[in-house]
């Protein structure tokens, strides 16, 4: 299935078209995932579909981590589909081979990741199961009853005697109708279809079902029920085989590190492919000078922790100054004026100018490509600062204690809004370990006068994935808040003349 040449995995096969633009292998936009995908694919393209579905499962948690409504997390993740794993009806003119192939390939890759453990079989069912239910409600009407119809769901038709029969009962659960005669119409245009109450928990626990020795008898306007409990029931018998078979793979190391990283991307977030900007050109290049004040301003609690240990000890050791040297770098700090920062910020300490020059400065060019190996090294996303060996550097969100982490926020951001009325909700989803979604949160709340509403995040509902996308927003929110106030200090000047 997997090899190491890069021949492209997702090639237009046209044998597998079929006249309605769907293809022979995926006959629908909708699917079970029975059957493993059976064709090569290269190690490249199979970490990109991963991934780019893992985005989506990321964003899908999140809303439900940041308490969203139904309708806003459908309008989210529909946006994130749309951008990194779009899945069209069979009426499109698109490829949809290579649509449904992708969509089929990363959801095997991603049970291969998320089977191992008891913790992570429950949240890749949970988002994987939101995915299904809504493409269920997006899909094409007539598509969705051909899928329907196309699988066995073990269910029974209540015939007309039968309906009649119990009549009374049914029609209780009709509710909103605004006379007698309406309700008696609607029931008896409504099919109905009886299974075990065992199948369908969810109706039952709202009472949306008339049980009778044992079955439920589900209207058709709650079918889809049915066919999200056996989503859920399938996929989890699935990865429980799935995780009896993994040891088979122990041995393949192209594959393990790559299922250890997407196992990762639900514990950082992966909703994001944030790139930093670049510095050419920019008339608003970051100055050493300027570095504390940012810090107080923009930076996220991360990044805020290392400069103000900086500060305090005037020093940080190799990792630390690494981390914190990369996010600078990013920011747009030039590696003269890093120099500079670094040179100062050591000042009192027991480096002295000529281990500085030896040392420091060596290290300080390294990380910016100019010596060693040349590399144009990249900052440290969340994923990475969670997943750091030492807590010095890490994610303060996983590695402070509730106290401290409570303490820390209001020390650092009580001066933008931050109170201790926000904390129980930020420390709710800490606790639930969705960390970045508690620093979003943090962004939102000391944001709101810039206009950042609840649910927006950095844009476009998007979770913090990485130090200086948190910073890079912040600092473009405040130039645009700056361009406004001028541009309307001008209009009230030309009006006074």
């Amino acid at each position: 299935m997997f090899k190491g040449s890069h021949k492209p995995a997702f090639s237009n096969d046209a044998s597998l078209q079929v006249e309605n633009h769907g293809t022979a292998q995926y006959p629908f936009r909708l699917n079970f995932y029975d059957k493993p995908p059976l064709y090569d694919v290269t190690i490249e393209d199979l970490e990109i579909c991963a991934l780019d579905r893992l985005r989506i499962l990321a964003e899908i948690e999140s809303s439900a981590a940041r308490n969203r409504s139904w309708e806003e997390t459908k309008s989210f993740t529909m946006a994130q589909c749309s951008k990194y794993l779009p899945l069209n009806a069979n009426s499109a003119r698109t490829d949809l081979h290579s649509e449904r192939r992708k969509d089929h390939l990363g959801h095997f890759v991603l049970r291969l990741a998320f089977c191992r453990s008891e913790d992570l079989r429950r949240r890749f069912i949970k988002a994987e199961s939101t995915l299904f239910r809504i493409r269920f409600e997006t899909d094409d009407g007539q598509e969705r009853r051909q899928f329907l119809s196309s699988r066995e769901f073990r269910w029974t038709a209540v015939d007309n005697a039968e309906k009649e029969k119990y009549k009374a009962e049914l029609k209780a659960n009709y509710q909103g109708f605004r006379n007698e005669d309406d309700k008696e119409r609607a029931f008896a245009q409504e099919n109905y279809y009886k299974v075990r109450w065992t199948r369908v928990p969810d109706l039952v626990e709202k009472r949306k079902v008339f049980l009778k020795g044992g079955w439920a008898y589900v209207p058709s306007r709650d079918q889809s029920s049915i066919a999200y409990q056996e989503f859920e029931d399938q996929l989890g018998n699935a990865l429980q085989m799935t995780a009896k078979a993994l040891p088979r793979l122990d041995e393949d190391n192209r594959l393990l590190p790559i299922l250890n990283n997407l196992s990762q991307g639900f514990v950082a977030g992966v909703s994001s492919d944030w790139v930093a900007p670049s510095s050419e050109g920019n008339e608003d290049q970051v100055r050493a000078e300027m570095v504390d004040e940012l810090a107080q301003k923009h930076f996220p609690l991360c990044m805020r922790n290392l400069h103000q240990n900086l500060k305090k000890d005037h020093h940080l050791k190799h990792f630390e100054r690494l981390t914190y040297g990369l996010f600078l770098k990013v920011l747009g700090l030039s590696v003269e004026e890093a120099i500079i920062f670094w040179r100062k910020s050591f000042v009192g300490s027991h480096v002295k100018d000529d281990k500085f020059n030896k040392e420091y400065k060596y290290n300080i060019r390294h990380s910016y490509g100019l010596e060693g190996r040349r590399a144009n090294y990249p900052a440290k996303s969340c994923q990475q600062l969670l997943m750091a060996e030492s807590s010095s550097y890490g994610c303060p969100y996983r590695n402070f204690s509730p106290e401290n982490l409570q303490s820390a926020l209001l020390s650092a951001y009580s001066s933008q809004g931050l109170t201790s009325s926000d904390l129980p909700e930020i420390m709710q989803t800490v606790s639930a370990r969705h960390y970045h979604v508690a620093c979003t949160r943090v962004f939102e709340t000391t944001h709101a006068k810039s206009g950042v509403k609840r649910g927006e995040g950095v844009g476009a509902g998007e979770s913090v994935t990485h130090p200086n996308q948190y910073a890079t927003k912040s600092m473009e929110m405040e130039k645009q808040r700056k361009d406004s106030m001028d541009v309307k200090a001008e209009m009230e000047m030309e009006v006074d003349l």
